[in-house]
């Protein structure tokens, strides 16, 4: 695949669901013509992995996430000392996360984006895997595309008691830039769906987060010090897989969110009957994600 700018792409898929790496970029040395491409080839595929990034300087990090849109600055994880919107990921200090999530949809506004640079990974183990909601979503029957297409959900998160977050979002969101639709949900965030009893709304979530997390719409990723992954949080879940005991460190810079939008809920939220207690659904308590 080649550019303008003379420079070849190597583009290799890595699974028939989304994922490729990407060779022949140096992200310190970054041209329009090449972030377009880029950001081309991660609409496509969902999540790209740029390979060997060794030199990548937290600056140029930083700046990287800038075209995409406007960096966060974490207000709870732990920082890189002199560049604040640098997140560390360090395995030594909980930073593992082996449940299937999509990043902060607890925020009316959830990222769009993530970039996560690996500079220490272990020799054996520590792979990350992601899913293709699109497919996903495209995969349930008629039926219960229709359902989902007309429903909320609330996502929560609360660490000790100083810090709690709650967002209501489409079950459904359609993709500002490429109009897929996909679903929504994810198992560490997603409270419950507030148009259903608890019952219905425990067991619909649980059958969707089963069968988002099929081998059929995954990629597995090994990584090597150096590369860099960036994923479209809008349409993907990703898992920490916590196989290893060596250190693992990651420097991740996260791009703002857009308000996800999906059909209108055809529902009000649930009203009990009278009489009858409806007990709330579960609300994460999650120190470290």
């Amino acid at each position: 695949m080649s550019v303008s700018t003379g420079t070849t792409l190597d583009v290799r898929p890595i699974s028939g669901a989304l994922g490729a790496e990407i060779h022949g970029v140096d992200l310190t040395n970054l041209t329009d013509e090449l972030f377009a491409e880029l950001h081309r080839l991660l609409l496509r595929h969902q999540v790209i992995f740029v390979v060997g990034q060794t030199g990548l300087t937290p600056e140029a990090h930083v700046a990287f996430g800038r075209r995409f849109g406007e960096v966060e600055l974490h207000p709870y994880l732990p920082r890189l000392e002199g560049t604040p919107e640098i997140v560390v990921i360090d395995s030594e200090s909980g930073g593992k996360v082996d449940v299937w999530h999509t990043d902060m949809t607890f925020h009316q506004s959830p990222p769009i984006a993530s970039i996560l640079h690996l500079v220490k990974t272990p020799s054996v183990g520590g792979d990350t895997m992601w899913t293709n909601q699109c497919l996903v979503y495209e995969q349930l029957s008629a039926p219960i595309r229709q359902l989902l297409d007309g429903l909320t959900a609330i996502h929560v998160i609360r660490i000790g008691n100083e810090f709690t977050s709650r967002a209501e979002h489409p079950v459904v969101r359609t993709h500002p830039e490429t109009g897929r639709r996909s679903l929504y949900v994810n198992r560490l965030f997603t409270s419950h769906i507030p148009q259903l009893s608890r019952n219905e709304s425990d067991a619909l979530l649980q059958y969707l987060f089963e069968f988002s997390e099929g081998p059929q719409f995954t990629c597995r990723y090994r990584w090597r010090a150096g590369d860099v992954a960036v994923w479209d949080n809008r349409v993907t879940q990703h898992y920490a897989v916590n196989d290893y005991v060596e250190p693992r460190r990651g420097q991740r810079v996260t791009i703002l969110g857009d308000h996800p939008e999906g059909e209108p809920p055809r529902w009000e939220h649930y009203q009990a009957a009278p009489g009858q207690r409806y007990w709330p659904a579960r609300v994460n308590a999650v120190e470290n994600y």
